[in-house]
């Protein structure tokens, strides 16, 4: 499967999991570990309702938003969390075919003040914190491409194997007031698979400082043209081994997605985190024989250690 990593890149600043990096399509495979999946459903919801046993330790993330993981604990140095996740999501882009997936999360980080340099799997970059309202973000991401097997149901039969690329992503937050309480988000994804852009805005729920509580947002997703059809388009050579229409997209409006995030410390080194994403298609991309349907969504639970 090789959705969720798009998903991170199109709708988080921060991958929560190595899994959506660690776990590619070549060495992916379809875990139905319904029973911890349930279990850690049940962990998690447990926290979401009953979490006023535990009280806040102070420390000050860089930014106090939980889709942001931030290990630091507001302190300089080495930071490294890891943990599990587990996630319901597409086979891949434009799929009506969902799978558990179960993976490594966490990330190894260095901070110094209020900059935090990362390394989550097959992403690396850094983030900085800037006037206490302004968060940019520049990293390198591996997109591991679209494999003919990621369908077990054969639609993908024909079309041959996606480009893999390595993608430069730029992103920038800037926060009404410095408690985070409600931001904008604007993003570039790019690569010689082509460009995307992304333009959000959000709302964080709570008053901890330690990056725990809850958080929604809101995006519109645009892209050029070779973005567009390396992921629903289909030339000549591919129409003719699959049987499928050929498809030419251009550039424009590709979707608009909710994105709904959880954290939360169950301890002093434990947390459990969730994530809901759901994206649903402009027309263009619709129409491609490859969408099998307009929308694509992801649940996502696990819990990570911070050292």
């Amino acid at each position: 499967m090789a959705s969720s990593q798009k998903l991170y890149v199109y709708f988080t600043l921060d991958p929560h999991a190595l899994g959506d990096c660690f776990a590619s399509t070549h060495s992916r495979a379809n875990l139905r570990l319904k029973k911890l999946t349930g279990l850690m459903s049940a962990v998690f919801l447990n926290a979401l309702f009953f979490q006023t046993a535990l009280a806040q330790d102070g420390k000050t993330a860089l930014v106090p938003l939980p889709s942001v993981d931030d290990f630091t604990k507001g302190e300089d140095g080495w930071a490294l969390g890891l943990g599990l996740s587990v996630e319901y999501e597409a086979a891949y882009e434009g799929s009506d075919e969902y799978d558990f997936e179960v993976g490594p999360a966490g990330a190894v980080q260095w901070r110094r003040g209020d900059d935090v340099f990362f390394w989550a799997g097959e992403a690396l970059g850094w983030r900085g914190l800037r006037s206490d309202v302004w968060l940019f973000e520049a990293a390198v991401a591996f997109d591991e491409g679209r494999e003919e097997s990621d369908s077990d149901d054969g639609r993908l039969d024909g079309l041959g194997d996606a480009d893999e690329d390595i993608e430069l992503v730029l992103q920038a937050r800037r926060a009404f007031d410095a408690d985070w309480r409600y931001w904008l988000d604007a993003r570039i994804v790019t690569g010689d698979n082509g460009s995307l852009g992304l333009f959000g805005v959000g709302r964080r729920f709570g008053d901890q400082n330690d990056g725990t509580g809850h958080e929604i947002a809101i995006a519109v997703v645009f892209h050029d043209s070779d973005y567009a059809n390396k992921d629903f388009g289909i030339d000549a050579e591919q129409s003719a081994a699959s049987g499928l229409d050929e498809t030419d997209l251009s550039g424009g409006f590709r979707s608009i997605g909710f994105n709904y995030n959880y954290r939360h410390y169950i301890n002093e080194n434990w947390q459990i985190f969730g994530e809901a994403v759901y994206e649903h298609y402009g027309s263009d991309i619709d129409d491609s024989p490859i969408a099998r349907t307009n929308y694509e969504a992801e649940v996502g639970v696990g819990f990570i250690y911070v050292f």
